[in-house]
């Protein structure tokens, strides 16, 4: 007869829990499955998703802004000049807005960078710089910036100690002028439009002392260093002398002090006009264009007479193709030059 140990060794000899009458073995520890390898697919499928979302939506906004059109707020017109809080400026912005054009002013600091801004494409415009100016710039360089109208001329003066009509000036007298090539030759136009010399050849932005015909000329032009023109006016022998804008307030006077000066409508100025600069594709471009005779408005023209002490003759009478043609006519001259 077997005892109920021996039963029960009999019947768990293997170690296991019995199998029900159904088969069920009962509870199992349960399975335990490693998912690191399924997480790290599905962290970098998302990355990637992300990052796809978002150089798309990089690519949609720089898009859009980038075929936002020019002049608008997010595309603004980019203008270089230097000097951005001459008084011009923030009327001529805000004046820009009214009629929907917006504006950005870059500022700099010198006169050799804006031209290389403006042609890289850095820059829409640019305003800092007179005919003479970008014609120098265009031949050394070969490049062909283009004016699409004109500012002002900031006017050269005859100032004189001893009289007050350029009329009055004796014959025989001497006039010195600045001896700086620019000043020099502009000095010479204003003599000459003065009645004061005569010239051997037409007048150029080059025309030097040695192009005087003398003996037909009234007075006798003495070359000066710019800062001693002034000075030179207590001289007895002197008696007017062309001071450079620079050196005006230095020497006590005021630009509307001269006796005689420049004006933007005489051949002799035209290369000193002021202008506002385009590359060549955007020449005839209507916001462009439409920003100049913005610039033009009486309350713009205000600031421009301000900065200037009321000596500033506006240049708003010429077109776009006057003053590419004068650009034309000084870089012809600055060839024959060289």
């Amino acid at each position: 007869m077997t005892s109920p140990n021996d039963q029960q060794n009999t019947g768990n000899s293997s170690g296991k829990a019995p199998l029900a009458d159904d088969g069920f073995q009962g509870p199992q520890e349960p399975v335990r499955v490693n998912h690191t390898v399924r997480n790290v697919i599905i962290a970098a499928v998302v990355v990637v998703l992300v990052v796809v979302l978002a150089l798309f939506g990089y690519r949609a906004f720089a898009g859009k802004k980038a075929g936002a059109a020019k002049g608008s707020e997010s595309n603004p017109v980019k203008i270089g000049v230097v000097g951005v809080t001459s008084p011009e400026w923030p009327i001529f912005k805000a004046e820009a807005q009214k009629q929907g054009i917006y504006v950005k002013l870059v500022d700099f600091q010198d006169y050799t960078s804006e031209n290389p801004a403006l042609d890289s494409g850095d820059l829409d415009l640019n305003e800092f710089q007179h005919i003479l100016y970008l014609a120098d710039y265009n031949v050394k360089n070969h490049k062909d910036l283009q004016p699409i109208g004109g500012v002002a001329v900031y006017p050269l003066g005859i100032y004189s100690s001893k009289y007050k009509d350029v009329k009055d000036i004796p014959a025989g007298t001497t006039v010195p002028v600045p001896n700086d090539e620019t000043n020099q030759a502009r000095a010479l136009g204003v003599l000459k439009t003065a009645g004061l010399i005569k010239l051997n050849h037409p007048w150029t932005a080059f025309t030097t002392p040695a192009d005087i015909d003398t003996a037909a000329s009234k007075v006798k032009v003495l070359p000066l260093k710019a800062e001693q023109v002034a000075n030179s006016l207590k001289d007895p022998q002197v008696s007017a002398g062309v001071i450079n804008n620079d050196y005006v307030k230095d020497a006590g006077l005021k630009a509307t002090d001269a006796i005689y000066h420049d004006s933007a409508e005489s051949n002799e100025a035209r290369p000193y006009i002021n202008i506002f600069v385009a590359r060549k594709a955007d020449a005839n471009n209507p916001t462009y264009l439409k920003l100049v005779k913005i610039f033009h408005s009486k309350k713009v023209t205000a600031g421009i007479m301000k900065k200037s002490d009321n000596s500033a003759s506006i240049a708003d009478k010429y077109s776009a193709a006057d003053v590419q043609g004068f650009l034309r006519d000084v870089e012809k001259d600055a060839r024959a030059k060289d």
